[in-house]
């Protein structure tokens, strides 16, 4: 056993014995950490805090490799104090925490932390969190394998392009469209800009609700379909909805 220090979020808890969790947290160093946090769920306890869901900061453990390691004490970086107050936005803190698991244990790249974190903040900061998620949906598809070709018509390249083919796998021109629907163009450009956009420098999101609700249908229909992913808070998300 080590003791270490890890930047993380704690993505899940569950309650243990009469006064303890074990809470899952999603580190940038490790991956995820299963560890047991003693006494965290009296009011008194100095744990009480960084044991909660979204916990986010630098956290101290007694650490053992693939067994339950143990948290000493942890130091909040921020409080997400917006966030917490808000039902909205606790949902879709609960859905991209889950769905970063899951997509981690798919693809165990680094990658995923960043992203997680820096979706986490811009809600905090006020972003609209649909599309902050919608974004990072998006920009996950590559690290399950099921990511779409939205730079050009899959079957012949062209740039002109008129819609989106899930069944083909990305955009498609008037020639090689055969029976799916026309997309707004607006729709098109801001699929390819989620796409590509570097989440944690988001200091505009000025979207029209009608695209932005079009491209949140599409990309939970993409995800219900191919993805194999299915995450209690979704449910949740989709009663907001």
């Amino acid at each position: 056993m080590e003791i270490i220090s890890v930047e993380g979020i704690v993505v899940s808890g569950t309650p243990f014995k009469e006064n303890s969790k074990i809470i899952n947290i999603f580190t940038k160093e490790k991956g995820i950490i299963g560890c047991i946090s003693k006494g965290c769920r009296k009011l008194k306890s100095s744990l009480r805090l960084v044991s909660e869901n979204f916990a986010y900061g630098t956290f101290h453990l007694y650490y053992k490799e693939d067994k339950l390691s143990t948290l000493i004490d942890g130091d909040i970086k921020d409080y997400l104090i917006n966030s917490k107050g808000d039902i909205t936005k606790m949902g879709y803190l609960s859905y991209i925490c889950e769905l970063s698991v899951n997509v981690y244990k798919e693809s165990l790249s680094e990658d995923i932390y960043p992203l997680l974190e820096a979706s986490i903040l811009k809600i905090e900061e006020g972003f609209d969190p649909k599309i902050i998620t919608n974004i990072l949906e998006l920009q996950y598809l590559k690290y399950i394998g099921i990511d779409l070709n939205l730079d050009e018509c899959v079957k012949c390249g062209s740039k002109k392009v008129v819609t989106l083919s899930m069944e083909k796998g990305g955009y498609v021109c008037s020639n090689c469209r055969t029976n799916e629907p026309l997309i707004d163009e607006k729709v098109l450009k801001l699929l390819r800009l989620y796409n590509y956009v570097d989440i944690s420098k988001i200091s505009n999101l000025d979207i029209d609700k009608n695209v932005s609700d079009h491209i949140n249908l599409i990309i939970s229909e993409y995800y219900d379909t191919y993805s194999g992913i299915s995450t209690k808070s979704k449910k949740f998300l989709k009663d907001l909805e």
